[in-house]
């Protein structure tokens, strides 16, 4: 049995959970509301307080499923509870960012500005000009933001221009040596 889908997620205070007879499962909060479909082969009983996810069979797809809804409802939970954030950093001369309406405009060395589609539900501050804050409940919806962003411009090895995520560590290699 998966060690990660026969953990009992634990139901955080002032959420609610509803499990709908076409498999859906929707998740109420202070932050807000999500809502999934079950894939085929998994169950989900819930209590009070608790979630308990299990399988069907032993079917390899069913059993890879198992984990990953387990994971699914709980970062759903945690989402709409306590919500998710992403911090990124921009390292290089002249490299800024700015947040203009519904977008992010990013000005990364390049000869034009790049300007990113902020997804709805989701938060982005800019401070310093240089720092960015990305924040909402859906974590797959931030974390793909962040690394869209990120894909600009990854981080260089040789002198660590680029945006980054906070706290990343960048290996830089030597340069040219002369002999």
């Amino acid at each position: 049995m998966s060690r990660v889908g026969k953990q009992i997620i634990n139901i955080p205070d002032k959420v609610t959970i509803k499990l709908g007879a076409d498999r859906s499962v929707e998740v109420k909060g202070p932050k807000g509301e999500l809502a999934w479909t079950l894939p085929a082969g998994v169950q989900v009983a819930a209590d009070a307080k608790t979630i308990n996810v299990t399988r069907e069979s032993e079917d390899r797809k069913v059993r890879a499923l198992h984990g990953t809804t387990q994971r699914l409802i709980s970062n759903m939970l945690i989402g709409v509870s306590q919500g998710y954030t992403r911090n990124l950093e921009i390292h290089g001369v002249g490299f800024r960012a700015a947040v203009k309406g519904t977008n992010i405009d990013l000005q990364l060395g390049q000869s034009h500005d790049r300007l990113h589609p902020i997804p709805k539900g989701v938060k982005v501050t800019v401070t310093e000009n240089t720092k960015i804050a990305i924040e909402g409940i859906d974590k797959q919806v931030v974390g793909q933001l962040a690394a869209d962003i990120r894909a600009y411009y990854p981080p260089e090895p040789y002198k660590a221009k680029g945006v980054r995520y906070a706290g990343e560590h960048i290996r830089r290699k030597a340069g040219k040596s002369v002999k």
